[in-house]
């Protein structure tokens, strides 16, 4: 039987990134990040949440943060250039990106949207974020996935 693929890691491989791809058991509906991290047995620093903001421009706003954090929604709009910024809401999520909640990934949304990760990525050897799909985590190098996503690092945590 041949290896699952998400759009996420066909995007990749298409990229010739390298990444190790991670499973772990769920049910329909997904689990916060905490207990991805420890599912998978990982630090939760390196385990990374994806966040969709609307700024007061109508535009949206990615963030990558570490699962055990919060966004701070003052530092994210001053991060992006905006007066304010608001999660988006969870019904509007497939919409916007593509992706259903708990299966949100920074690579392959429908539209690029501009997408900070949180700046402790910066001096992490892998980070780990969502393949796309409920139960898929992938893990990468974060100079590789900020590249793809032609990203960016800011303070933007609580």
């Amino acid at each position: 039987m041949a290896e699952f693929k998400t759009n996420v890691m066909r995007i990749l491989d298409k990229e010739k990134i390298d990444y190790t791809a991670h499973q772990y058991p769920h049910g329909k509906e997904a689990v916060d990040g905490l207990t991805v991290a420890n599912l998978l047995n990982e630090d939760p620093d390196c385990v990374f949440k994806t966040l969709v903001t609307q700024g007061d421009s109508g535009d949206f706003f990615v963030f990558v943060v570490p699962v055990a954090c919060e966004l701070d929604l003052k530092k994210c709009a001053k991060s992006v250039g905006a007066k304010h910024v608001e999660m988006i809401h969870v019904k509007d999520i497939t919409k916007v990106t593509g992706y259903v909640r708990g299966g949100c990934s920074p690579v392959g949304m429908k539209k690029p949207y501009v997408t900070t990760y949180h700046i402790s990525a910066q001096s992490l050897n892998h980070i780990i974020v969502s393949a796309g799909k409920i139960g898929y985590q992938i893990e990468l190098a974060p100079a590789d996935l900020v590249a793809l996503t032609n990203g960016r690092y800011a303070d933007i945590i609580r």
